[in-house]
């Protein structure tokens, strides 16, 4: 696969392949110098297939710094680009956009005390860029990051998160005093159990943490997931006052409409 200067595409290769479960796997591509992307953004990606690119929207799970990019995708047997990505093996050629995108960048928020990022299945990709890009740790006093799933399987970088990011030589130090993660599963036992909404909205969360009540005046908030969660969550925050920041004006939360996980 080639690309040329006028394409929209830069010509990726695949470096490494993570199957999580049966569901769930990652994948790591090269990444051309000229390539550049703010923390929390999506872009397009795809393959080539009879001559045309089969595109799909993907968070970048990599920290803006890192040499290569990082995407994080179910496996959805009769999707048209999904089934093909996961039989993606390290060599081939992957089709990624110039131009990336999104809302979920911290311009977008009013500056505030702790920085919430609530997320559903594969909705955790820009999160896993937001809690290993240091500016967020100067920004805020705590970083929740609250990943909801089925299945204790589908927590998918939950040992990078517990174990690796802590003892990070460079990040270690503020992840460990600032950073505040709650896994919660809905179909099998946990230590945390339940939906997101629910948690957050009886206050279960805050309370686990030893954190003030949410308040729209110090409070930011990201969301990314599947649509119910997005609808339900929002409901919930609008009911306690808090307001949706965009491209155009800063708010006290911000979720990515450009996109929803299928």
């Amino acid at each position: 696969m080639s690309t040329s200067s006028s394409s929209p595409f830069l010509a990726e290769t695949v470096t490494s392949v993570h199957h999580w479960n049966d569901t769930l796997f990652s994948f790591k591509t090269t990444r051309n110098l000229s390539f550049r992307f703010q923390t929390g953004q999506f872009v397009m990606i795809g393959l080539e297939m009879q001559g045309r690119p089969l595109l799909r929207a993907y968070s970048i799970a990599s920290p803006h710094y890192e040499e290569h990019l990082e995407f994080y995708s179910i496996k959805v047997p009769d999707g048209p680009l999904t089934s093909r990505l996961q039989h993606l093996k390290v060599g081939d050629s992957l089709l990624v956009g110039k131009k990336p995108t999104g809302t979920l960048i911290n311009d977008n928020l009013r500056p505030g005390r702790n920085l919430y990022l609530l997320s559903s299945g594969t909705g955790l990709a820009p999160f896993m860029s937001t809690i290993t890009d240091p500016v967020y740790y100067e920004a805020y006093e705590h970083i929740v990051l609250v990943h909801g799933v089925r299945y204790v399987s589908e927590l998918g970088y939950r040992d990078f998160i517990t174990q690796d990011l802590p003892g990070d030589e460079y990040l270690g130090e503020m992840v460990r005093a600032k950073l505040r993660y709650f896994p919660t599963v809905t179909r099998e036992d946990f230590p945390q159990q339940g939906r997101v909404t629910d948690l957050l909205d009886q206050g279960e969360i805050t309370r686990s943490l030893n954190l003030p009540d949410l308040d729209p005046e110090v409070d930011r908030i990201m969301i990314c997931g599947n649509p119910g969660l997005l609808t339900d969550l929002v409901a919930i925050l609008e009911r306690r006052g808090f307001d949706e920041g965009s491209m155009n004006k800063q708010g006290s939360y911000v979720i990515e409409r450009a996109f929803v996980e299928k």
